[in-house]
């Protein structure tokens, strides 16, 4: 035993001695006794106490200070909070103990990352207002939100040692919320390893397959580059340009995305080459005329694409990052995008806002964009949402990564999200201009409230007194700072909208001898396709859903003759050393009342309908698919795909209610799947694909539509199929026909359907 806690000993105090060697900016006596002070409190607070995987829990908090210090470059109070980050939440100490050591500023950072323990209201969800209170404090001080990613980037590092339903949560999560936060703060490299790690646990098949496939990809690419580069090396050289040059490596979760989004492959994406140029600066010529020149000297050995120069240097982006960005044709016929950027704009590109304070830079566009970020954050937290899932979604706006520049009558630039409308930009200016907008001018031509914007229009709003603002106007706004106006204005009168609908529903129903109960409006959300009862009851009130409709609606039978819904049952042994504080609910059915516990996985079986379970209809998953469930307060599992954009929202604002679930065979039961189709128009090939689908016994085909235009096709068939490998079988023999471009499967069916 005594030799066990030697080791413990041993291991913490390593792993401290290694914090230390990147405390660059705490070498001074004073500084280096706090982080000492504060380490050896938070060992003492933490004595005892292990992780999941069975280490010291102190080695945690060490692990993200270094983050803290060594990858974001942060001080003394950031390093001395990171330390006692877990101390209120996880023992006897308070944060008067933690104020009276090291003083008020410190205790209000470690507060910001103290998660409440309860809430007030049930329907709240305690993920949206643990984060809701961080939120809070970084209105005062940003280090609160990064040494929360350095928190989260640490937990990620170390999450196979949670249960899979815990892994799913915090990896959704991460991928939904803290990602973007840390790309809107301008710290790409964690960014970067936030988005890997997300996918890891999300889709592990798919982490697998891409990083194979990049190895395979940079192997075959090597003697390219350094063909590329070869001649930039000289050139810059001869122009005494001290500088690194090297290839640009890809995210795996980047190309992930673009295969989901793009519908592309590994090669295709592989087919453009990036470089980057980080050069050292010399004093008193301008950083710009710098990147210029480099610019020049590339575009001297290969043609430049006009259309595709994006200087980041004059105007920078939103969160900090400076660079010159030219794609030019490479002697291989590959285009190469080159970055070029001096050694600062690699720091800060890299850690973002973090090292903004290390450069005493006569650029403060940086900072000034962060704190019109910050005061639309203030915003959002002063008119908050009452539901948890809409909180969460206003926040996310204001994390967008793809920005577009506009200039005011004045000349004056303002970025906004890409597809801002003119409504988003009047708001940007003020609130009341927003209010009292009829239109606007782009670039001298007038354009309707709708009006999307692109780069470099200049627009001039138009006003009106006797204009208001109307609830319509959410459906086509996109930044969180116009939608949260627009929905202040009309607080008030929703509130009345929500009152007079919840009666009118309840004395219908009553009227037509129906009972009032999670059933029936679980119906009526379905048929409506709304998210929760308060939106059916202000649109009931509003007038926009007709209320004699609402009988036929809920007196109809839920079931179908093509999809059944089956029964959910559990298999496999709770691990009884599981630390894990979620109770067991229960599940009512109408002939028996099923335990759930959520530290199994459930096991989706081909059994009788069972009403208590059902498909998400935004997703559709079928047999096979990567899948989790969701169990509402109304206790009905809900099956999602785990690359369900919904499935994420859950993850993120509703963690303790998510399920690990998982396919057994299914040879009896059909699901709905849609393949879309293109390729060159020629004499027969309709026929061709039709005869494909019916000589196969595995798929039952319900309706196809084919449109051609300038010798071009395209094609959507709905199947029903027994489980992904059908479908795929079938996806490889249509993909074998003469002129089929390509063949895939639509992932968010409900557009379809």
């Amino acid at each position: 035993m005594s030799g066990e806690i030697k080791n413990d000993e041993q291991l913490v105090l390593e792993a401290y001695q290694e914090l230390l060697k990147y405390c660059n900016r705490s070498r001074e006596a004073e500084s280096s006794q706090m982080i000492d002070k504060a380490f050896h409190f938070a060992w003492k607070a933490h004595e005892g106490v292990r992780r999941k995987s069975g280490e010291p829990y102190i080695l945690h908090p060490i692990a993200v200070a270094q983050i803290a210090a060594k990858e974001m470059g942060l001080g003394t109070k950031s390093i001395v909070s990171a330390l006692l980050h877990d101390v209120v939440e996880d023992t006897e100490y308070t944060l008067e103990d933690i104020e009276n050591h090291f003083g008020a500023k410190v205790a209000q950072i470690v507060d910001g990352l103290t998660k409440i323990s309860d809430v007030f209201d049930q329907q709240t969800s305690l993920q949206a207002e643990n984060f809701r209170k961080m939120l809070l404090t970084l209105s005062d001080d940003l280090r609160v939100i990064l040494i929360k990613l350095a928190d989260r980037l640490h937990n990620m590092r170390t999450l196979n040692s949670m249960p899979l339903r815990k892994q799913m949560k915090i990896a959704g999560e991460t991928l939904f919320l803290f990602a973007p936060l840390a790309h809107r703060m301008g710290l790409y490299s964690i960014k970067s390893e936030l988005e890997d790690l997300g996918l890891r646990y999300e889709h592990p098949e798919d982490f697998e397959f891409i990083s194979k496939k990049i190895v395979e990809q940079e192997e075959k690419q090597r003697e390219i580059i350094e063909g590329i580069i070869a001649p930039i090396e000289i050139k810059l050289k001869e122009a005494d340009i001290q500088c690194s040059i090297k290839n640009r490596p890809r995210s795996i979760f980047s190309i992930w995305n673009k295969i989901q989004t793009q519908n592309t492959s590994i090669e295709e994406i592989y087919d453009l080459i990036s470089v980057r140029v980080v050069f050292q600066s010399k004093e008193g010529i301008p950083e710009k005329n710098q990147c210029w020149n480099i610019y020049s000297l590339i575009t001297d050995i290969y043609k430049p694409k006009p259309e595709r120069i994006r200087d980041w240097v004059s105007t920078p982006k939103a969160n900090g990052y400076q660079a010159l960005h030219v794609t030019a044709m490479g002697p291989m016929g590959n285009w190469v995008e080159f970055q070029i950027r001096t050694e600062k704009m690699d720091d800060i590109a890299e850690k973002g806002f973090a090292v903004h304070s290390k450069y005493n830079s006569d650029n403060n566009s940086g900072e000034s964009e962060l704190d019109k970020w910050l005061n639309d954050v203030r915003e959002i937290l002063d008119n908050p949402e009452a539901d948890a899932m809409a909180f969460l979604d206003e926040f996310k706006l204001n994390l967008f990564s793809k920005e577009i520049q506009v200039f005011t009558p004045k000349g004056h630039i303002r970025t906004l999200p890409k597809q801002a409308t003119t409504l988003d930009f009047a708001y940007e200016i003020h609130s009341d201009i927003g209010n009292h907008c009829i239109g606007a001018k782009v670039n001298h031509r007038l354009v309707p409230l709708s009006h999307e914007l692109k780069s470099g229009d200049q627009v001039e709003i138009l006003t009106s007194e006797k204009q208001s603002p109307k609830y319509e106007w959410i459906e086509f706004v996109v930044t969180a700072r116009a939608k949260s106006k627009i929905k202040s204005a009309f607080k008030k009168e929703r509130k009345e909208y929500t009152l007079k609908g919840s009666r009118m529903i309840e004395y219908q129903l009553l009227d037509s001898g129906l009972k009032v109960n999670a059933k029936a409006f679980r119906k009526m959300l379905e048929h409506y396709q709304l998210s929760n009862k308060e939106e059916l009851f202000y649109k009931i009130g509003l007038g926009k859903i007709d209320i004699t409709e609402i009988d036929a609606v809920v007196r109809k039978k839920s079931k179908n003759k093509f999809i059944k819904y089956w029964k959910l049952q559990f298999f496999g042994n709770s691990d009884n050393n599981e630390e894990d504080d979620d109770e067991k609910e229960v599940l009512e059915s109408p002939e028996t009342k099923p335990s759930l516990d959520k530290k199994k996985t459930l096991m989706l079986t081909e059994l009788a309908a069972n009403e208590s379970y059902k498909i998400a209809t935004c997703c559709k998953p079928i047999p096979g698919d990567e899948v989790l469930g969701y169990l509402d307060k109304d206790n009905v599992v809900t099956i999602h795909k785990r690359k369900c954009p919904n499935a994420l929202k859950l993850m993120t604002s509703q963690g303790d209610k998510i399920i690990a679930a998982d396919w057994t065979s299914h040879r009896l039961m059909s699901f709905l799947a849609i393949i879309e189709l293109t390729g060159i128009d020629k004499i027969g090939i309709v026929n061709e694909v039709t005869n494909i689908i019916s000589k196969d016994h595995d798929v039952n085909m319900r309706s196809l539509h084919f449109e051609s235009h300038d010798g071009i096709f395209e094609g959507l068939i709905h199947l029903y199929v027994h489980n992904t490998e059908d479908l795929n079988n079938l996806i490889m023999k249509l993909i074998k026909i003469k002129g089929l471009d390509n063949v895939k499967r639509i992932e968010n069916i409900e557009e379809y359907s």
